[in-house]
């Protein structure tokens, strides 16, 4: 028998949904808690991974969208997007502006918006997977719904 799906994947589909979203959910391994391992299960490249990592701007949200073949270097990014600085968030922070946990944040569905950068590396691929709201959710899509859908502007990630 098949687990109930986690409500944080609901509320992802509620809100893909509500943007007009295509694609499809795909819950994936426990075990798959990277980039690289989501890559392997997917049977994708890494780089068309987009991992979607939320900062501390000095107290303001901000939710970076960057390939997984990228780290992001906080500096230079700050500087691109204009921000004081970047600092990582902390979990509560993060669960209080996206509504998710780390691992799992989508770039949809936050229970206000958050500021959201979409790296153009993603471009190259002609599918890329995204978190679904849980750290085993994904979903596919495609880059230009994925800048439509967020509101994103987009960004060179180092």
């Amino acid at each position: 028998m098949n687990a109930p799906e986690p409500a944080a994947v609901t509320r992802f589909k509620e809100a893909h949904s509500a943007v007009g979203g295509g694609g499809r959910v795909v819950i994936l391994p426990d075990t798959v808690h990277t980039a690289v391992l989501a890559a392997e299960a997917l049977g994708c490249e890494v780089g068309a991974i987009a991992n979607s990592l939320l900062f501390d701007a000095e107290g303001a949200p901000v939710l970076i969208l960057t390939s997984g073949a990228h780290r992001v270097d906080t500096a230079v990014t700050a500087g691109r997007i204009g921000a004081p600085a970047l600092k990582r968030a902390s979990p509560d922070f993060v669960r209080t502006h996206t509504g998710q946990v780390i691992g799992g944040v989508s770039p949809l569905g936050h229970p206000t918006p958050v500021s959201t950068w979409l790296d153009v590396a993603l471009r190259q691929y002609d599918e890329i997977w995204a978190a679904a709201g849980h750290p085993a959710a994904v979903f596919s899509t495609t880059y230009d719904e994925l800048l439509a859908m967020t509101g994103a502007t987009e960004v060179e990630v180092d």
